[in-house]
């Protein structure tokens, strides 16, 4: 049996797209149906049920998938270690969140880029979850950093770390709400009207952070709409140490600032708000030793960040 068949039958499978898959294997699409025809006339039987949107596997699609995809990665990985000598400057894309992955991210894999790096080169892309995924899926980039959980057999997440989430803002405003008793003994903000007054910094209007703070902590929405709204954590950070609100920002981005007394915990709940990253590849694409390396190096960075 053609490998070339078969490796274009497990993208195929890993895509659940005819378009996908070809992007992926940097074929057409007529190219790719036509090596699946091949393949299922070979072997007399159907391999996926065409529908509106890609394909789905039938039963001897999966089966054979379950038996083929683990060799062809076991090919992939022989093939890459071979090329991954000392003297080829392996790329690496990386896509995630601009925030996390500007913070966290690229500081613990700027260290693969020197002489123990083995040849790294690193290009990085920001995102959502979402355009990040897509990304990914599509081939543009080798590794991304999600706040969602993917779907399929196309992408593979592994939990990277747990991101807490802390209502902070300047110290006059706490002192404006009285220390914020109310909210530190964890009652109902409606409790607490004075902090309803306080303008509110986000990154988008639908205050995601701040609402999703509100209905986990105070089992309520937030009252005040946006008053500084931007686009990106540092900013907002950077805004409510300026004294324009009160924000829901990660502990990582603002612990710096709440040492040095820049921001004060407005509310310090016995359970806080935990965001959770997923660390994503393509499925089989680990068999490639500089992406296998990256994705190890950024696991093990991400056991002191918790």
């Amino acid at each position: 049996m053609d490998l070339a068949l078969l490796r274009t039958f497990v993208t195929v499978h890993r895509a659940g797209s005819f378009t996908r898959a070809a992007a992926l294997l940097g074929l057409s699409q007529p190219a790719v149906t036509s090596q699946i025809r091949t393949l299922e006339r070979q072997l007399g039987r159907p391999l996926f049920l065409r529908q509106a949107r890609g394909v789905t596997p039938t039963t001897i699609g999966d089966e054979l998938a379950h038996k083929a995809a683990p060799h062809l990665d076991a090919l992939v990985e022989i093939t890459e270690t071979g090329l991954d000598d000392e003297s080829s400057l392996r790329t690496l894309h990386l896509a995630g969140p601009p925030e996390f992955t500007a913070e966290r991210a690229l500081p613990a894999l700027t260290e693969l880029t020197g002489e123990d790096g083995q040849g790294y080169a690193l290009r990085a892309s920001f995102g959502n979850a979402e355009e990040t995924l897509e990304g990914l899926a599509a081939g543009h980039h080798d590794l991304a950093i999600s706040t969602a959980r993917p779907r399929g057999a196309l992408l593979t997440a592994s939990t990277l770390c747990d991101e807490e989430h802390v209502l902070v803002a300047a110290p006059k405003w706490a002192d404006q709400i009285g220390s914020g008793e109310a909210l530190k003994t964890g009652r109902s903000v409606k409790r607490a009207p004075a902090i309803e007054n306080v303008p509110v910094i986000e990154v988008h209007e639908s205050l995601p952070f701040v609402s999703r703070y509100w209905a986990s902590v105070f089992d309520s929405r937030p009252a005040a709409p946006g008053t500084v709204v931007v686009p990106d954590l540092r900013a907002v950070l950077a805004c409510a140490v300026a004294g324009a609100g009160l924000a829901v920002l990660p502990r990582y981005l603002c612990a710096a600032a709440l040492e040095r007394g820049d921001v004060v915990a407005l509310h310090e709940p016995t359970v806080p708000p935990l965001r959770t990253y997923f660390l994503v590849v393509r499925t089989g694409t680990l068999a490639m030793p500089h992406i296998a390396r990256a994705h190890e190096w950024l696991l093990r960075a991400a056991a002191d960040w918790c």
